[in-house]
This record gives C-alpha cells, sequence and structure tokens, in this order.
C-alpha cells in the first residue's frame, strides 16, 4: 500500500485538474449509513414506500416520520471526516477541481469544497413545494409534521426521491469535468448506480488515469481504474494528503 500511497501521491502533486467521484463508503466514517447493501437503510425500510415521489406526495406526513425525521437526525450529528478534509485540502492546493458525489448530506461544502455537483440532491437542505424556497435542514423546526414553509407549503429534502430525474445539467457538467479531467479519483463507491458509476469510464476513454480507494475491489478495477488503493477513506487519503503536500 505505500508504494501505490507513493505513487499516488506523485501523480496528484504534478496534476492540475483531478476529479473525484465519491460514493456512501466516504461517509459512513462520519457515522452515515449507506442506503444500500449490508446495513443499509433500505433493509430497514422499503424504499418505494418511504423514499418514491408518489408515496411523498400521497401521505408527505408518513415519509417524514417514518424516513426523513431519522435522516435528518443523523445528518444534524455527522461533520467531515479525514477523507473530506483532504479532499477540501488537495483544493486548497490547486490539485482537486471538482467532487462528483453520489451522497446527499452536503459534507463536502462543509469541509470546504467548492464545486461539487451532486448527482441525487442534498438532504442538508428542503424545498417548499409551493414557493421553491429552500431552507437549511439542520435549522428546520420538525415540532410540525410534514413542516411547512411560511407560505404554507411542504417542505421536501432538497434530493431525488425514487420516481424522480437526476437534474439534466448535473449530469451534463459531470460528463463534461469527467471527459476532461487528467486524474479521476474514485473514493467509497461500488460504482453500481448508474448514470455516476459511468464517469469513470468516460474519464478512462477520454486519457484519464483513474486510482480507486475503496474497502474492495468493484467492477471498474479489471476494465477500467489503472489501480486501486484498499482501506477506509479516511485513513488513506490523510496520509496521501501529507505526502503530496510533503512533495510540493
Amino acid at each position: 500500500m505505500n508504494d501505490l500511497i507513493q505513487k499516488t501521491a506523485q501523480d496528484l502533486a504534478g496534476a492540475k485538474n483531478v476529479v473525484a467521484l465519491t460514493g456512501a463508503g466516504i461517509s459512513v466514517e462520519s457515522g452515515i449509513p449507506p442506503f444500500r447493501g449490508p446495513g443499509g437503510l433500505w433493509e430497514k425500510i422499503d424504499p418505494l414506500e418511504f423514499a418514491h415521489i408518489d408515496a411523498f406526495m400521497k401521505d408527505p406526513a408518513k415519509v417524514w416520520n417514518f424516513f426523513i425525521k431519522e435522516m435528518k437526525e443523523i445528518l444534524d450529528n455527522a461533520g467531515p471526516n479525514d477523507a473530506h478534509k483532504s479532499l477540501a485540502r488537495l483544493e486548497e492546493l490547486g490539485i482537486v477541481t471538482t467532487i462528483i458525489t453520489q451522497n446527499v448530506d452536503g459534507l463536502h461544502q462543509i469541509a470546504g469544497n467548492t464545486d461539487v455537483i451532486e448527482f441525487h440532491g442534498n438532504f442538508a437542505w428542503q424545498r417548499c413545494l409551493d414557493c421553491d424556497e429552500r431552507f437549511e435542514t439542520v435549522r428546520l423546526d420538525i415540532s410540525q409534521i410534514p413542516p411547512r414553509c411560511s407560505c404554507g407549503g411542504i417542505y421536501k429534502p432538497d434530493c431525488v426521491f425514487f420516481g424522480e430525474i437526476i437534474p439534466p445539467h448535473h449530469l451534463l457538467r459531470s460528463e463534461q469535468v469527467a471527459s476532461t479531467c487528467t486524474i479521476m479519483l474514485v473514493i467509497g463507491t461500488s460504482a453500481e448506480v448508474h448514470p455516476a458509476a459511468l464517469m469513470p469510464v468516460i474519464a478512462k476513454q477520454a486519457g484519464a488515469t483513474v486510482i480507486e480507494i475503496n474497502l474492495e475491489k468493484t467492477s471498474l478495477t479489471q476494465k477500467t481504474s489503472d489501480y486501486i488503493i484498499m482501506g477506509k477513506a479516511g485513513e488513506i487519503m490523510k496520509r496521501l494528503t501529507s505526502e503530496v503536500e510533503r512533495l510540493l
């Protein structure tokens, strides 16, 4: 692993246009459970019953009580970990330019990254279904369920529910940055959910080096990634960033 960290640090130290694709694995270390896989939220609740836009529109109080309130509590107590902080530091150093994330926790922005493309929106914000006003989830009064805007409209998390489409401009811009980056870091994602999983493929086809940082191998490992550093995102990214700083 030390050799791979050294190799990656040398590549990053000489790069100016690095894009990172991040998934649930980067936020698990902040206490945020994944939606899919063992221990994920979808093992506890049926996503079609509690996370589909039709279910929300039919009975928003039910969805708030059984799903959104729990997510709010989790996010209220979560903060950026070493992986988030390291990506923000790499942006400060002029190396990382853009984050493409499948996460909805807003931790990249809290850590300090300024250009974050959120494929699935952001649970850290609510949007009024009537007047379209946005309001921070952490400041939301949930003594009344569903919570309402000052205009009387119901607040819905500003993220993509099942049955909704990924904002086309997010997809277009992700494809653009993936096709022009020199290095893509793939951190904490199984690369199974499309279209996010296509971004490393686009980057590779355009000539970028694709480096995975994951606990285990993924569908990208054999055909797309140049190599994988296996381990916890926070630990690896902290070591990697320290080595980059030493080289600069």
